[in-house]
């Protein structure tokens, strides 16, 4: 991916070194829970302010900018996704909103609470932030076996699509309904969600392939590879689980390939309508 030639993003926040007061400290033993937690489809989040209190992290002010290679990566991608999305907004008829980008080591604290880097990038739709700690591209490089420049910026588009869900109204509706169902329709909606993003993720693949000449060869590969790599039943089975389908929050890895790439091939948000799929 050609990603030096990517506008460069200002809406960053590094908070990488900075020290945040742990309301509880994770051996071996309680990184394993989160991850279990994770896997079952649960939010860690709530795990872990379930057991200490959110309220003695420190919040870093001001947003600091990245100047480092891995940064700067992820400022140009993220630029990127802006540029796209805000086409994509005004050609609708309204403006896009970009979400600050906020980098992390080990945990941070949100408006959606207290997380540790184990629960991977996630979104707050409560501060309309998406938050990252570099060191999961290594876990996706060497756990997951997804490498790639195209790959890591395939992370960041699909947490930048949850924000365009946010804007649209669609995850406030959805967790409306997620209120008012069984766990396993719940998750079902979940599934449908993550997917959606994984489908806008692949729009943006689609301008900056068409528009802006970004991508090169082996890109869509390595982005198809980190997408299936954490489909719900791949981790169930690395987990040493069996593959309960009705448990999944995310998707099978080829669903969430499958979407990546309708998004990737033809860059219409209509196309990623997972919520009125009769099939996934």
């Amino acid at each position: 991916m050609r990603w030096r030639e990517s506008r460069r993003s200002t809406n960053i926040e590094d908070r990488r070194g900075m020290r945040v007061g742990a309301p509880v400290k994770l051996g071996g033993a309680g990184l394993v829970l989160v991850l279990v937690v994770m896997l079952l489809g649960g939010d860690p989040g709530a795990l872990l302010n379930a057991i200490g209190d959110p309220t003695t992290m420190q919040v870093p002010a001001g947003g600091a900018q990245p100047t480092d290679e891995g940064g700067e990566f992820v400022a140009r991608v993220l630029g990127d996704t802006e540029d796209t999305w805000a086409q994509l907004f005004a050609q609708s008829g309204s403006s896009y909103d970009a979400p600050v980008l906020v980098l992390f080591t080990d945990a941070v604290q949100s408006a959606c609470g207290f997380n540790a880097a184990a629960v991977g990038p996630f979104y707050c739709p409560a501060d309309r932030k998406v938050y990252i700690d570099l060191g999961f591209y290594r876990e996706l490089r060497d756990r997951f076996g997804a490498p790639g420049d195209f790959a890591q910026a395939y992370v960041i588009a699909h947490e930048v699509g949850h924000h365009v869900q946010n804007l649209m109204g669609t995850a406030e509706r959805v967790h409306a309904m997620r209120g008012r169902t069984s766990e396993s329709e719940a998750n079902a909606l979940s599934v449908r969600m993550e997917l959606q993003a994984d489908c806008f993720a692949g729009i943006w693949g689609y301008y900056a392939r068409t528009e802006r000449n970004l991508l090169e060869q082996g890109d869509l590969d390595e982005a198809l590879n980190a997408a299936a790599a954490i489909g719900d039943d791949r981790m169930q089975r690395s987990a040493g689980r069996a593959v309960t389908p009705e448990s999944w929050t995310h998707g099978s890895s080829e669903q969430r390939a499958r979407w990546f790439r309708r998004g990737y091939e033809n860059g219409r948000v209509d196309a990623c309508d997972t919520f009125s799929a009769r099939t996934l």
